[in-house]
C-alpha cells in the first residue's frame, strides 16, 4: 500500500471520528437545550399563570380589578396547554370561574382553587419528568463522547507509534545501501515490502546497482571482440542481410545485400533507410514489405549478376530487455533474404515435366478411349457380360486418367504463366446456365436439386474468360454434388458487390473444419476425413484461373452445416 494511502486512511479516519464526535456532542447539547426550553416555556409559564390567578382570587373580594387580572392569566393559560390532562383541568377551571362570576360563594371559590392546584400539579410533574429526560440525555452524551474520544485516542496513538517507523525505516535502509554503493559494493540490493512507493524506489535502486555491476565487470576489449565476431558472422552469410535500428537507420549490411541492391557501403553512412530507398527500388520494396502486417508468401524476383534470382523475404523484429529492467524495448529489425532460385528452377522443371508428360499421355489415353468405343460397337462383334464389365472398367479408368491429365495440363499452364485467357463480356446468367446444364444429369442421378438465385439485372455482364469461369463453376458444383447426401439441394447464387459480381455455390453436406480452410486451395490437398476420389487439383486450378482474371476466390464452411465456395469477378 502506498504511504500516501496509509496517511490518507489514518488521518482521514481520525478526522471522521473527530467530526462524528463534534456532531454527537452538538446533537446532545441541542437536545438538552430543547428540553430546558420546553420546561421554561411549557411548564414554568403555566405555574406562573396559576400563581397569578391564585393571588388574584385571594384579593378579588376586596379589589374588583383582580377579576380582570384573573381573566387575563386564564386566557394565557388556555394558550399554553401542553400536558396530558391539563386541557380538562383548564375547562373545569374556566367553568367554575364563570359560575363564580355569576354567583360568588365560598364553595365555587374552593372548586377554582382545586382546579388551579391540579394545573400546578400537572406542570410540576411534567417538570420532574423532563428533568429526568434531560439527565438521561446528558448521561448518553457523556457515554458517546467518552467512547468516540477513546477511539480517536487509539487511532492517534497507533499513528504516532507506527507511521514514523514505517517511513523512517526504509529511508534508513536506503541510506545504508547508498553508502555501500559509494564504497563500490555493487552487489548490494534492497527489498521493501508493503509500500508501493518504496518498492518502486527499491526496484530503481537495484536496477542502478545491477547496471553499475555490469559496467564494472565488463571490458572494452571484450565488447570489441564480440562486435567483430558478430560482424564477421553476418559478412560471411550467403544470404543478403540488412539490419535496421529503432530509428530506421542501417546498422549493418553484408556484401550479398550490397551486391543485389547495387548500393555502396560508403553512401550509407549517416543516412536513414528511407532516404536511401528514394533512389533504390529494391530497398524501397523491402521497406514496404517490412511495414505490411500480412507478409507476402510469393518470392521476390531480383535481377543481379546478369541473371534473375528469386528470394524469400523474412522480417525478424529485434526486442531487447535493458539491464535491470523487465519491459521489452524495440531495437529495430533484420531483413533476411533467402535465395530460393534453385528451388524455383526445380519447380519450373517439375511444372514443365508435368506438362510434357500430361501432353504425351493425353494422346494414348484418347486412343484407348476410342478403342473402347469401337469395342462397344456390336458391328465388330458381340461381347459377353464379363467382357462388357471389363470394358466398362477400362472406359471409366480412361475417363479418370483423361480428367487427371487435363487437370495437370491446366495446372502447369497456370503455374508457368502460359495460360491463355480470352477476356470478353460474359453474361452472368449464361455462365450459371452453362455450369448447371453440365452437372444436371449427375445431380439428377443422385436426386439432388440445383436451385439458382440470380440477384442482379438480367443482362448483367462481367469481364471474364467464359470457358475457364464455367470450368470453375463446374468444379464447385461437382464438389458440392460429391459431398451432398441423396435428396439434398444445392444453391448457386449471384449478387452484385459494387461493380463486381459474386458467384457462390452452397451445399448442405458435412462441411469442412476451419483448420483446413487455408489449405483447400493448395495443390494435391484433400481433407483427411474426405474419402472421395480425386487428385486434389481442382480447387488449386480454380484459384489460378480466377486470380489470373483479377478476381478473388474463397470458402465459408462449418462442420455439419455445409460449405459455400465463392468467387468474385
Amino acid at each position: 500500500m502506498k504511504i500516501k494511502t496509509k496517511l490518507t486512511l489514518g488521518v482521514g479516519l481520525l478526522f471522521l471520528m473527530i467530526v462524528l464526535l463534534s456532531v454527537v456532542s452538538a446533537i446532545n447539547i441541542y437536545k438538552q437545550k430543547s428540553d430546558t426550553e420546553k420546561i421554561l416555556i411549557a411548564n414554568y409559564n403555566s405555574l406562573e399563570y396559576s400563581k397569578n390567578m391564585m393571588l388574584a382570587l385571594d384579593k378579588i373580594a376586596e379589589d374588583s380589578t383582580q377579576t380582570e387580572i384573573f381573566k387575563n392569566n386564564l386566557v394565557l393559560e388556555g394558550k399554553n396547554l401542553t400536558e396530558i390532562g391539563e386541557a380538562d383541568a383548564y375547562q373545569s377551571l374556566r367553568t367554575h370561574f364563570q359560575n363564580f362570576q355569576q354567583n360568588p360563594n365560598s364553595e365555587t371559590e374552593k372548586l377554582i382553587r382545586n382546579d388551579l392546584v391540579e394545573v400546578m400539579r400537572l406542570n410540576m410533574s411534567a417538570i420532574v419528568q423532563k428533568s429526568d429526560t434531560a439527565i438521561a440525555t446528558s448521561q448518553s452524551a457523556t457515554t458517546w463522547v467518552i467512547s468516540l474520544g477513546s477511539v480517536c485516542f487509539l487511532i492517534a496513538f497507533t499513528l504516532l507509534f507506527n507511521l514514523p517507523g514505517n517511513i523512517s525505516r526504509p529511508i534508513r535502509e536506503l541510506t545504508e545501501s547508498i553508502k555501500q554503493i559509494a564504497n563500490k559494493n555493487y552487489h548490494e540490493r534492497i527489498h521493501f515490502k508493503g509500500s508501493t512507493e518504496f518498492e518502486d524506489l527499491a526496484n530503481s535502486f537495484n536496477s542502478m546497482a545491477e547496471k553499475l555491476e555490469e559496467y564494472q565487470s565488463s571490458s572494452l576489449s571484450k565488447q570489441l571482440m564480440d562486435k567483430k565476431r558478430v560482424e564477421m558472422l553476418i559478412a560471411n552469410m550467403h544470404d543478403p542481410v540488412i539490419g535496421l535500428d529503432e530509428n530506421n537507420q542501417i546498422n549493418f549490411i553484408n556484401e550479398e545485400a550490397l551486391k543485389i541492391s547495387g548500393l555502396i557501403r560508403e553512401d550509407l553512412v549517416g543516412k536513414t533507410a528511407s532516404e536511401i530507398a528514394v533512389n533504390n527500388d529494391l530497398l524501397r520494396e523491402l521497406l514496404r514489405n517490412a511495414s505490411l502486417e500480412e507478409k507476402s508468401e510469393a518470392p521476390m524476383k531480383i535481377f543481379a549478376d546478369q541473371k534473375e534470382s528469386y528470394f524469400e523475404q523474412e522480417i525478424i523484429p529485434i526486442s531487447i530487455i535493458p539491464t535491470g529492467e523487465t519491459t521489452k524495448k524495440d531495437a529495430g529489425k533484420v531483413i533476411l533474404l533467402r535465395n530460393v532460385t534453385a528451388h524455383k528452377e526445380l519447380d519450373f522443371a517439375k511444372t514443365n515435366f508435368i506438362a510434357t508428360v500430361s501432353h504425351e499421355l493425353k494422346t494414348p489415353i484418347s486412343s484407348m478411349k476410342m478403342g473402347t468405343q469401337l469395342l462397344k460397337n456390336e458391328k465388330f462383334g458381340t461381347l459377353n457380360e464379363q467382357q462388357k464389365e471389363l470394358l466398362k472398367s477400362i472406359d471409366e479408368d480412361g475417363d479418370r486418367l483423361l480428367n487427371i491429365t487435363g487437370e495437370l495440363l491446366n495446372l502447369s499452364q497456370a503455374e508457368s504463366g502460359n495460360i491463355r485467357l480470352n477476356i470478353q463480356d460474359c453474361k452472368v446468367s449464361e455462365l450459371v446456365k452453362k455450369a448447371v446444364s453440365n452437372n444436371l444429369i449427375v445431380a439428377e442421378n443422385k436426386e439432388i436439386q440445383i436451385e439458382t438465385e440470380i440477384n442482379n439485372e438480367e443482362n448483367s455482364t462481367i469481364k471474364a474468360d467464359f470457358d475457364k469461369t464455367v470450368w470453375v463453376l463446374n468444379n464447385f458444383l461437382t464438389n458440392a454434388i460429391k459431398h451432398s447426401e441423396v435428396g439434398k439441394k444445392i444453391i448457386i447464387k449471384t449478387e452484385n458487390i459494387s461493380d463486381q459480381i459474386k458467384f457462390s455455390v452452397q451445399d448442405f453436406g458435412k462441411g469442412i473444419d476451419s483448420k483446413y480452410h487455408s489449405k483447400v486451395f493448395d495443390r494435391y490437398f484433400q481433407v483427411p476425413e474426405d474419402f472421395q476420389n480425386g487428385t486434389g487439383l481442382g480447387l488449386a486450378i480454380s484459384k489460378n484461373f480466377i486470380e489470373k482474371q483479377g478476381g478473388e476466390i474463397g470458402l465459408e464452411s462449418k462442420p455439419n452445416e455445409g460449405s459455400t465456395f465463392w468467387m468474385i469477378l
